[in-house]
């Protein structure tokens, strides 16, 4: 009996000296002493198997065992947890002495800040700011626009259509038909939004954001327009920057310009920006057509407009000299982090 005790508490030293955690103690105490399974609990269940009149040693030896085990894994099990707080102290401690981490300042994105200024500088002149559906019908996109069934503009290679009714807008000229439709003269909106159009490469993309301007009132004409776009890319390009126009067709404008302004980059001396030219173009516009004044309930007698339409996208890779597309749209730090208005 002696020797069985003396083996289970060498197996107890030698086992403990393995243990690397309290939870390891825990596992290894349970193993001898529980009450059910454990190889000490056993022992006294073994009482019934023992000489009466050597029960009573064997009782006290189990119970010595037993309280041998208990003082000797309760004092690893102390020793244990010890360890491991300080070590938890140790991986957690702070140097408050060294710097503090550098945070950097966040900026907003070159689409938002110049669809922000753009909004600021109209509003500036009158403009109230009108936000349609990027769903929209084939009549508002293109026939009150007085866009000819047979135009290019239709075809399937260039519009994403839904369904033959439904398409995504190819222009958000779309919204000023809603405009029209719904207030009397005079109206005076800007009309941001998401466009799309299936052409891609390193200065178009199948969604990009375009800005439209629409103004009716009496006696409108282009040169309240060039007015307008005067101010525009003085604010956006520089105050030396000027515009001019240049004949040219829309659908929906009647005469029709494009606006190019002068280079911001040489003064109009010519240069790798302006291709030597000394102009850069930057937008379509025009007097609105009388027609798409009437598909709206408009007399076109009484009232004129002009329409103009702002690439944003565009406008930003201009302003901030980015020479594809495709980086306003990947969210590359290393670009994002060098424009900051």
């Amino acid at each position: 009996m002696n020797a069985n005790l003396e083996q289970i508490k060498q197996e107890i030293i030698s086992g403990a000296e393995e243990l690397n955690s309290s939870k390891e103690v825990y596992e290894f105490k349970k193993k001898f002493l529980d009450g059910k399974t454990g190889k000490i609990g056993l022992l006294m269940k073994e009482m019934k198997n023992i000489a009466p009149e050597e029960r009573a040693n064997y009782g006290k030896g189990v119970n010595e065992l037993k309280e041998w085990a208990l003082g000797y894994l309760g004092e690893l099990d102390v020793k244990m947890k010890a360890k491991e707080l300080q070590d938890r102290y140790e991986s957690e401690k702070i140097d408050i002495s060294l710097p503090a981490v550098a945070s950097e300042q966040g900026n907003l994105h070159p689409i938002t800040l110049i669809r922000n200024q753009l909004i600021d500088i109209f509003s500036g002149m009158g403009f109230e700011v009108f936000e349609g559906t990027e769903i929209e019908t084939d009549y508002y996109n293109f026939t009150a626009l007085n866009t000819p069934q047979d135009h290019p503009a239709r075809d399937m290679q260039d519009t994403f259509y839904l369904s033959p009714e439904f398409l995504l807008r190819t222009q958000t000229s779309a919204g000023q038909i809603h405009v029209m439709e719904n207030k009397k003269p005079p109206i005076k909106i800007l009309s941001p939004g998401k466009v799309f159009r299936s052409d891609d490469d390193a200065t178009h993309s199948p969604m990009f954001t375009q800005m439209e301007g629409l103004v009716v009132d009496k006696g409108i004409t282009l040169c309240d327009l060039q007015g307008m776009l005067d101010v525009f890319v003085k604010k956006v390009y520089g105050e030396g920057t000027k515009t001019r126009l240049r004949p040219s067709y829309f659908p929906f404008t009647e005469p029709s310009v494009e606006v190019d302004c002068s280079c911001f980059e040489c003064g109009g001396t010519g240069c790798k920006l302006c291709k030597g030219t000394g102009w850069i173009e930057i937008l379509g516009a025009g007097v609105v057509n009388k027609k798409v004044l009437e598909n709206c309930g408009i007399d076109s007698e009484e009232y004129s407009g002009l329409a103009f339409g702002i690439g944003i996208e565009r406008t930003a890779m201009l302003k901030y000299g980015i020479n594809n597309i495709k980086h306003l749209f990947e969210s590359d730090l290393r670009v994002l982090k060098q424009l900051n208005d």
